[in-house]
């Protein structure tokens, strides 16, 4: 298959990099799907009990990426709280299997005790009444559970957020077999795709004309125009932007009520809900296969942080036709990971007989 190049801008200054999976808009859809499915139930009574008066899934749906900064806004006192109270809050979003796994396995390479699977298993444990303190060691309050948990179940449809890669001094991606492998000299960390490089321009010119255009990127005063976008930010929010398009919606709420038309065929994970994050993270890495499938990384080139750190970014390659596919599994992912949410939360809350 024909490749586009996207060629690797001299200088990181430029590259943005985005904190959010699904970015807002992908993140409020998933909460909003999950409103809509629970309206009139059980549960619904039972997460409202949690929620402050006006608050939704939706609206509650950035919470836990808000907490990194004050982009959402300044830090509420129950943010401050929660930051004060779980310094490795920004390691809960995602786990690092390398793509070509099959499955998530607990101490595998690129897990950890505070990844996502693990601290949705907390979440679910909390808003299932289990009181053994081993089954929540961050000490999450209901409330706190179930914000993480709306935020998370977004997270873990990401298949960035899920399956890795690893790339070689080569110039390949590669399977490291321990955690010591990836060593920054033979095997490189991509930081879940973050250091993958996309040429923002070509890759936005290709989705124009596969696509159609969409509303032009707000021009922030003093702030240069990116030339590169790192792969994991193209799938945290590029592909939620092509994926509204290709449907017409404009908002959360629209995609929600589209998706929900459109009467999907979702299937629900199996057996004890507290083993539904390892279902979700292996059916993650299903889906990472895809959006790895013909990505070729390029050129390596030496940066350096604002902390005078030194790491490494690679140019990547994609097919002509990448933001078809990469829109579609977007789709596919938000709508999926809003079914699965009000899932789960009806098996933690089932209906009373």
């Amino acid at each position: 298959m024909k490749k586009l190049a996207c060629v690797l801008a001299l200088t990181s200054a430029f590259a943005s990099f985005d904190a959010a999976a699904w970015g807002r808009d992908g993140h409020k859809a998933v909460g909003a799907i999950a409103d809509k499915l629970l309206k009139g139930s059980y549960a619904q009574k039972q997460i409202q009990a949690l929620l402050l008066p006006g608050e939704s899934l939706e609206s509650i749906a950035n919470w836990a990426d808000c907490v990194k900064g004050t982009y959402c806004g300044p830090q509420t006192t129950e943010m401050v709280d929660y930051v004060n109270g779980n310094p490795k809050h920004s390691e809960y979003h995602y786990t690092d299997v390398p793509f070509q796994l099959e499955k998530y396995h607990d101490h595998g390479v690129g897990t950890s005790e505070v990844d996502i699977v693990q601290t949705l298993k907390q979440c679910i444990a909390v808003l299932q009444g289990k009181t053994d303190p081993a089954l929540n060691p961050h000490k999450f309050t209901r409330r706190q559970a179930l914000i993480l948990l709306t935020h998370f179940a977004g997270d873990i449809h990401q298949p960035l957020h899920v399956g890795a890669a690893f790339v070689s001094k080569d110039g390949k991606f590669v399977v490291p077999k321990t955690h010591a492998e990836v060593d920054e000299t033979a095997i490189f960390d991509s930081r879940g795709g973050n250091n993958l490089l996309l040429d923002d321009a070509k890759v936005s010119a290709l989705a124009d004309g596969l696509i159609g255009p969409g509303q032009p990127a707000p021009v922030r005063e003093g702030v240069p125009k990116a030339l590169t976008k790192p792969f994991h930010s193209y799938w945290d929010s590029t592909t939620v932007d092509y994926a509204f398009r290709r449907i017409q919606t404009k908002t959360p709420d629209q995609f929600a009520a589209a998706a929900i038309a459109g009467n999907p065929q979702v299937a629900k994970a199996q057996g004890d809900p507290i083993t539904w994050p390892v279902q979700w993270a292996d059916d993650a890495l299903v889906v990472a296969k895809l959006a790895y499938q013909d990505v070729v990384p390029g050129k390596i080139t030496p940066q350096t942080s604002k902390k005078g750190d030194t790491y490494y970014t690679f140019a990547l390659e994609v097919p002509q036709n990448y933001p078809v596919p990469s829109s579609a599994i977007a789709k596919t992912q938000l709508i999926k990971g809003g079914y699965n949410l009000a899932a789960l939360l009806q098996a933690i809350f089932p209906e009373k007989s």
